[in-house]
Formats: structure tokens, sequence, C-alpha cells
């Protein structure tokens, strides 16, 4: 009887245990080596964070419901791994920190989530838009928000919908007339891939400047068995990301400081850029991959404020969870052009003012990146 009893109640822990949530711990640690040269003659050297990703550590979780049906949560914090420092004290989790619900028709989460802009990054170039060569990067992109709702639909007939509004909660605005929105669509059909990410933010009521933030991203890649072929396009007038000098704005954060909204004030949201970009990579082998991009930013409204430039690179993949990699980078700033190179995270070692206003810049990158 006592055999018996303990086979139960085994069995019964078993099943209780099988009803838990799943969690993983993940996250990456991103180091490299960094050197930017500026035609002015000035240089700098540092140990960054984050070429390609930068460190993390996460927590996710899933709960199987049953009938298709799951509970999910992420928590994600950035980090400096050359310093130990949060990527964005205070917040204990400043990357991610959502709950949903993924059912058969699809998938709702609430709180502070990746944009659709952020989540195709591999779709835009072969460094998935995050190194100093990649000018879609130097431009600054829309990353994360506050207070977000979204919902991403199954993939249909090889299409995939996404659908976000991040609140700004200030009192006395109607529900939905402000915030951020979000639409993305992608569509992949064996070595194609193609699709549509895009965001839109009005401005408060007082605003001087009544313009919304747009932020418009096609992409087109081709798999040609050895390596892609990657085709992208932005529209935006969302300066915020990497400029120092004379393209230095403040107009909707990338990353919801202070909140999903802003002032209106600044003209520079009149300013619309065009910026293209072309890349392909190659595989030398399974773990030795090449690539190279160029990359132009055209200031539209003829004020000599856009950029051009690219990068050749390596990855060479020591095991599944350790890549080293190398990349030289170039970029020209336009004659009232003020914008600088950044990784997945800003470069503490970085130049600024009259050292990029105008300049040619030169960039080396060496690191390893482990995930685990």
């Amino acid at each position: 009887m006592g055999k018996k009893l303990a086979v139960a109640c085994g069995l019964v822990a078993c099943s209780f245990a099988q009803a838990q949530t799943n969690v993983t711990i993940y996250g990456d640690v991103d180091q490299y080596i960094g050197y930017i040269h500026s035609s002015s003659g000035k240089s700098v050297i540092g140990l960054d964070d984050g070429a390609i990703l930068r460190s993390r550590l996460g927590f996710r979780g899933v709960e199987d419901l049953g009938n298709g049906y799951q509970a999910k949560f992420t928590l994600e914090q950035g980090f400096g791994a050359n310093t130990g420092a949060l990527a964005d004290a205070p917040r204990i989790f400043d990357r991610q920190a959502w709950v949903g619900i993924n059912t058969p028709g699809g998938e709702f989460r609430i709180g502070r989530q990746n944009t659709i802009i952020f989540f195709i990054g591999g779709a835009i170039d072969y460094t998935e838009r995050t190194t100093f060569g990649s000018i879609i990067n130097t431009f600054g992109v829309p990353s994360r928000y506050d207070n977000d709702i979204s919902y991403k639909s199954p993939r249909l007939a090889n299409f995939q919908f996404d659908l976000h509004y991040a609140m700004n909660e200030t009192a006395g605005e109607t529900l939905g007339k402000r915030g951020v929105y979000q639409a993305g669509v992608d569509y992949t059909n064996g070595p194609y891939r193609a699709g549509y990410a895009g965001l839109w933010a009005k401005p408060t009521a007082s605003a001087i400047y009544a313009n919304a933030v747009v932020y418009h991203n096609l992409y087109a890649d081709y798999d040609y068995g050895k390596g892609k072929v990657y085709l992208a396009y932005v529209r935006s007038n969302n300066v915020t990301g990497n400029a120092n000098g004379n393209d230095a704005t403040a107009i909707l954060s990338n990353v919801s400081i202070p909140t999903n909204l802003f002032t209106g004030s600044n003209p520079s949201v009149l300013r619309m850029y065009n910026i293209y970009q072309v890349s392909a990579d190659y595989r030398l082998t399974q773990q030795f991959r090449v690539g190279a991009l160029y990359g132009v930013m055209k200031d539209t409204s003829n004020g000599g404020a856009g950029a051009r430039g690219g990068n050749v690179g390596a990855y060479y993949d020591l095991s599944k969870m350790t890549t080293f990699y190398g990349f030289a980078n170039y970029m020209k700033n336009d004659t009232n052009a003020g914008f600088r190179f950044s990784g997945s995270a800003g470069p503490t070692a970085n130049l600024a003012g009259t050292d990029i206003n105008g300049r040619s810049l030169v960039g080396l990158q060496a690191g390893v990146l482990h995930r685990f």
C-alpha cells in the first residue's frame, strides 16, 4: 500500500510540475574594441558594449493552457558589460517587460515591448542593422515603448501581421487620439522575404508643429543558398538616435523616455529623410561568414544634412553560443550633417560636435558575442 501511495504521489507531483510555467533564463554578453577616426584628425579607442547585441539578462516563461493556448511573459534588462552599469537606470527591466496570451488566432501582449521595426532587424542587412556601418542604424531606430498593447497574427498564406498601440496615459486626452501606433506585415516564401514596418505618433495638443513623427521601413531579401541579399528603404523625420552635432534633436524618444509623447516644439520634425541601403553576405564555411553593406541617407529638405557609408565584416562561429566578429566601417557626413557611429548600444568611446559635423569617419570593431 505504501509503495502504491508513493507512486501515486509521484505521478501527481509530476503532473503538477508539468502544468507549471516553463521559465528560461537567457541573455548575451557582447564586448568589442572600437576605434573611430575623424577627418578632423581626432581619434578615440575604447572597450564598448553591444556591436551586434546589447548585453542583457532575461527571463522568459511559457505555460501551456491546452487547446492551443499559452500564457507567456518576458522580462529583460540591458547592461553595459564593460562597466556593469544598467543600460537605463533606474528601470529594473529596460528592454522588455510584458505578459501575453498566445491563441490559435494570434498572440496578444501588454507591457513594455520591442517595436515591430526593431524585431525585423535581421531582414535589414547582414549585421541585423546594428553595427557602425549600417546607415539605417546610424539614423536611429525606434526600439521599444512603455504601456504597449500588441497583436501578432498567425502566419496565413505566407503573411503575418503586427499591430501595436502604446498609450501616453495623459490626463484629459481621448483614448487613442495620441500615443505611438505601429503596423507591420511580413511575407516569407522559400528563399524570399519582404515586408513593411511603420510607426506614427502625434504631438501634444499645444504643439507648435502639429506634424506627426513617422517611420516607414520597407525591406526585401533573397536567400541564394550560400548567403542573402538585402534591400531596405526608410522614410522618417525622427532623428533622435545617434546624431550629436548639427543633426542632434529630441523629437519622439526611441525608447519611451520620458513618455510616448512629444511636445511638437522642435522644427526638425519638418525635415524628412529617405534612406536606401543594400547588403549581402556569403558563407565561406558553416562557421565563417563575410558580408558588406552600403547606404545613403538623403535630407529631402535640401539642407545638406544627410550621410552615406557602409562596411565590410566577418563572423566566425566558435560554437553555437560564441561568435568572433570584426568590421571595418566608413561614413561621410554631408556639409550640415552631424551623424556618428553606433552599434546595438551607443559606444561610450565616441566623437562629437566639430569632430563629426560635416566630417568623414572611419571605424573598426573587433569583438566577441556569447549567448546563453
